[in-house]
């Protein structure tokens, strides 16, 4: 079992990774994800994730006090701007444009009520 869940870790690290260049995948909730994995598999992968110097404050952040960095929040919102601005400039229809603003407020309001991390 245990390496079952390192695989999966190993896939999130990659989803993750793949997030980090593509605007319309989350990077954060996949190393969230992977850090849970590998903490059922592997201390010496889950202690490289919570001590990586880019990735590893958020993820202790989140595990400590479910706080989210001012600038994580930011940038989570210029993205979801730029995906909801190209829905429009793409003349999506109507139902699909008020299905995607709830969505999207409802993930801002999840973003922006966290603490600072």
């Amino acid at each position: 079992m245990q390496y079952i869940w390192a695989i999966l870790g190993l896939i999130c690290v990659g989803l993750a990774m793949v997030g980090i260049v593509l605007p319309l995948l989350p990077t954060v909730p996949f190393l969230l994800l992977a850090a849970f994995f590998f903490a059922r598999s592997s201390s010496r992968l889950h202690n490289w994730l919570i001590t990586h110097r880019s990735f590893g404050p958020l993820i202790v952040d989140w595990q400590s006090s479910g706080a989210i960095r001012p600038g994580a929040k930011k940038a989570a919102t210029l993205s979801i701007a730029a995906v909801f601005g190209l829905s429009i400039l793409l003349a999506l229809p109507s139902h699909v444009l008020i299905i995607q603003a709830v969505v999207l407020s409802a993930v801002m309001t999840f973003i922006w009520t966290r603490p600072n991390g």
